[in-house]
């Protein structure tokens, strides 16, 4: 019985190349092996260190000598804050000292809506109410 799993195990197909994969898992193996990119070996003289036993994979070197993508200026800093500079120019309106057209616009419509009757009701003055 071992003898025909280990031939499958052998054999190239999709379906002994996953069940390798779970009995590595399971048996606490390496489960996916490092390809040959990230396997080349840095020496000491390239990280300009006096140890000379070390045999470090340089792809996994210059991995966790950057700074980490989270941490990196221009990647929290991406987009503009919008909010911030909303809320600015919200209070500079209110100072007088920005003005913003289709704020204005926008103002204007609601106030001549309001002098045509056609503004909504305050709360507790609609239809609903007055049927009480």
């Amino acid at each position: 019985m071992s003898q025909k799993y280990t031939e499958l195990i052998k054999l190239g197909t999709q379906y002994a190349r996953r069940m390798n994969y779970l009995s590595n898992r399971i048996f606490g193996e390496v489960a996916r092996t490092t390809n040959e990119k990230s396997m080349k070996v840095c020496h000491p003289h390239q990280l300009n260190c006096s140890y000379q036993l070390w045999i470090i994979p340089c792809q996994v070197v210059r991995m966790f000598s950057e700074e980490p993508i989270h941490k990196r200026d221009y990647v929290v800093n991406w987009y503009p804050r919008h909010v911030e500079t909303h809320l600015l120019m919200k209070n500079l309106r209110d100072y007088g000292l920005f003005r913003d057209e289709h704020q204005d616009f926008k103002d204007e419509m609601k106030r001549l809506r309001k002098l045509r009757g056609k503004a909504p009701p305050k709360k507790g003055e609609g239809k609903r109410a007055s049927k009480k």
